[in-house]
């Protein structure tokens, strides 16, 4: 009677199951197979992992792109928080309660060295502060490459 019972699927795993069948169809590269390999944890025919810069392997104008390259146009419209950071410091909390206008907070920067710019957090580059139409802005002095921002990120 145990055995009977391992052959049959609830309705969560059904609906699971059906979930991850539309998207791997979506996705255009799941069979039958892969679906019911994953149900049951088998992981001896795991599914390739694409990378934005392998080579195609596929063709077709699937989410990677196709022969020309990755399709990036699925991340472009993705908003990210852009930063400058002019310098920072270690405060107390007694010091940072005490402060008001016109207190001066000393930081960890020369006057005159390059701001960071950050996005999400992550040093991208380093840049000037310029005034353009009587808006501050930034004028990049050095871009961090992008292995080095990759090997940050690790």
């Amino acid at each position: 009677m145990a055995e009977d019972r391992k052959d049959e699927i609830s309705p969560e795993e059904q609906a699971l199951a059906d979930e991850w069948a539309a998207a791997l169809d979506e996705a255009g590269n799941a069979s039958q197979d892969d679906i019911d390999a994953m149900l049951a944890g088998n992981t001896s025919k795991p599914l390739p992992m694409e990378e934005f810069n392998a080579p195609e392997r596929q063709s077709g104008g699937d989410l990677f792109g196709g022969a020309e390259g990755p399709n990036l146009d699925v991340i472009l419209d993705i908003p990210v928080t852009i930063s400058m950071e002019v310098g920072n410091t270690d405060i107390t909390i007694r010091n940072l309660l005490q402060l008001n206008q016109g207190s001066v907070v000393e930081l960890d920067r020369l006057a005159g060295e390059p701001l960071d710019v950050k996005v999400n957090g992550t040093l991208i580059a380093h840049g000037e502060v310029v005034v353009v139409n009587e808006k501050f802005g930034i004028r990049l002095t050095d871009v961090i490459s992008q292995s080095e921002r990759i090997k940050k990120l690790s």
